[in-house]
């Protein structure tokens, strides 16, 4: 009977030394990262099997590299006016053709597309880091100050995102960080109300629990429990905000509010376009097709990433 007790303890209780401890941690670390692999697999898999998600990511890796070296390559400079080549009409001098000062096309389309892209992905980072902070605040505290906070994003979302950016820059001016702020403040309010409907279900959690009762700061728990299950939706509304601000932009830039010249963007060549467009037509349907396609690209490359996160669905 005794010798049967002891060897129940000894198959229940097992010393671990410093060596066998840090294989385990090995181990467990090695199983973590081939999981992961193995995640970032299923995903490829998935993306790339949608053959309109992949052709739309080339389409937008190669505007994103026109836009980075276009203007290197052929060495114009997208301010440079030149009363010898106006309204010149598309050639290989000059891939778009020239403007009504003589100015190259392709390479202020490229200058253009760098700006507009800048603001919009600089403007959303804003607009995710501050809603994600506004949502798990919210979340985390509740009661009358999460009902208060819940108010304020409803009045936002009652409001025209474009209406509230117009006010913002007639009353701030014109210029980049104007237009960086009035972009963020008018986009924030979707990824907050996400946020605090995926943390309320989350802070009630073991892990949560014990990490709140070990008096773990907020910023800690955000970044180590929530921000790693909210990647997924937080990709989303990256993929869903950078199209939308490209398109303020580029309509705030045309009705004269936005950035204004000599800075340029897609809304400031089409705006210019516009005033030729009886006479030299191309140089309006140019910006309005790269903005087209631009905007089209990271909805479709954002909607195939959203299948490819899904675990319902399977290729």
């Amino acid at each position: 009977m005794s010798q049967d007790i002891n060897a129940t303890a000894e198959t229940e209780f097992r010393f671990v030394t410093v060596a066998q401890r840090k294989v385990l941690s090995q181990e467990e670390s090695e199983n973590n990262a081939t999981t992961s692999v193995s995640y970032s697999r299923q995903f490829a898999k998935k993306f790339f099997s949608e053959r309109i998600s992949t052709i739309w990511l080339i389409i937008l890796c190669l505007i994103v590299l026109i836009a980075v070296f276009g203007g290197a390559i052929y060495g114009y400079d997208p301010n440079r006016i030149n009363s010898e080549l106006q309204n010149q009409v598309p050639s290989l001098s000059h891939l778009f053709g020239t403007d009504r000062l003589g100015r190259d096309i392709f390479v202020r389309a490229a200058a253009g597309v760098r700006v507009s892209l800048m603001v919009a992905i600089v403007s959303t980072a804003l607009s995710i880091v501050f809603g994600t902070i506004y949502g798990v605040t919210m979340a985390f505290i509740g009661g009358k100050t999460d009902a208060i906070m819940l108010r304020i994003i409803e009045i936002f979302n009652s409001i025209p995102s474009l209406l509230i950016t117009m006010i913002l820059m007639a009353i701030l001016g014109n210029g980049v960080i104007t237009m960086l702020f009035a972009l963020a403040v008018t986009s924030w309010a979707g990824a907050a109300r996400q946020t605090r409907g995926l943390v309320k279900q989350l802070k009630n959690l073991d892990y949560v629990t014990a990490a709140k009762m070990l008096n773990t700061p907020l910023w800690k728990i955000t970044l180590k429990h929530f921000v790693p299950n909210m990647m997924s939706i937080l990709i989303l509304d990256i993929g869903r905000s950078i199209p939308d601000n490209i398109f303020a932009e580029a309509s705030l830039s045309f009705l004269g509010l936005g950035l204004q010249p000599p800075n340029t963007s897609l809304g400031i060549l089409i705006s210019v376009g516009q005033e030729q467009m009886l006479q030299h037509p191309y140089q309006l349907y140019i910006p309005i097709v790269i903005l087209i396609l631009l905007v089209l690209a990271f909805n479709i490359v954002g909607d195939g990433i959203r299948d490819a996160l899904d675990p319902r669905y399977s290729v």
